[in-house]
């Protein structure tokens, strides 16, 4: 038996083919050249340093790669001292000097070294969101990297020379300023009987500060315990409060201070004890630290 190929008709097939092919190729080099790779657009934020000479010549030395990407045109008129690296400009990485110091840049921060600086590492933690801003802690004005990504701002330290060697001043460790209540001996069994972890990801970290403790997590504001402080001054009779399990927390808005972390103070204890922490770990840490708080104090008299 003899199969007969109609030769016509599979030429043309595959010359179709092939066109399809050539089109798609060329389709996808039009898009990233004149569509992916249009001018960034940068919006202006609070960067009071920005027009100096010295960002001016830090933007200026930058390198044309960064983290893997092309440095980019800016959409004009572009905020002083910033610069962007893209290969789809939605998803650009941009560099901004002169900013201010984050409200999370406090004594209880730990950044990490990338290429002989330290960088504090801020992740953007709305639901959706992939941000993470890095910003240099050792060099004066701030330099802050945002990007899409969670890969470490590598490849700056010639450029960052051109900035003065001055370390960015951290903010006071949360809760540190609050005044120390006259009974704050009634705290010695929980200091003893904290965990050494809270949640999935937080980690117990070493701070000086009496009947204090500390748990740090990559990219997060700590959460922060502190026994034996004065009553929340934000308090009065009648205020709505949390109940979560045997403790009613009251949370005080005003120390919040523009950060993702709140402020909570557990009542009806011997004495006060306050807990700083992020929104969205907040539940959790009240609850695992409220047990500890139940089980090692005293209910008021």
């Amino acid at each position: 038996m003899t199969t007969q190929f109609n030769r016509p008709a599979i030429y043309i097939s595959l010359g179709l083919s092939i066109v399809l092919v050539i089109g798609v190729l060329f389709g996808t080099k039009y898009y990233f050249e004149n569509v992916a790779r249009q001018p960034v657009s940068v919006s202006a934020v609070d960067s009071p340093e920005a027009s100096t000479p010295l960002c001016e010549e830090l933007v200026a030395n930058l390198p044309e790669r960064f983290m893997g990407e092309k440095r980019s045109e800016l959409v004009e008129p572009a905020p002083d001292g910033v610069a962007a690296w893209a290969d789809i400009s939605s998803m650009a990485t941009v560099l901004r000097c002169g900013v201010d110091m984050p409200l999370q840049y406090t004594e209880y921060s730990q950044p990490v070294d990338i290429d002989g600086s330290n960088w504090l590492e801020v992740r953007d933690m709305t639901e959706g969101s992939s941000l993470t801003t890095w910003y240099n802690t050792d060099f004066s004005p701030a330099v802050a990297v945002t990007t899409h990504t969670d890969k470490q701002p590598e490849g700056l330290s010639d450029a960052l020379e051109v900035l003065d060697a001055t370390e960015q001043e951290p903010r006071p460790a949360p809760l540190s300023q609050l005044n120390s209540a006259d009974n704050a001996e009634a705290c010695t069994s929980l200091d003893d009987a904290l965990p050494d972890t809270l949640g999935e990801d937080y980690q117990r970290m070493d701070v000086s500060e009496e009947h204090t403790a500390a748990w740090s997590a990559a990219g997060r504001e700590p959460v922060v315990i502190r026994c034996g402080v004065e009553p929340p001054a934000g308090y009065e009779a009648g205020e709505q409060l949390q109940q979560i399990n045997d403790i009613p927390w009251f949370q005080d808005t005003t120390l919040g201070e523009g950060t993702t972390a709140g402020t909570w103070y557990a009542l009806g204890r011997e004495t006060d004890i306050a807990v700083s922490a992020p929104q969205d770990i907040a539940n959790t840490a009240l609850v695992e630290l409220g047990d500890v708080i139940v089980a090692n104090t005293k209910e008021q008299d």
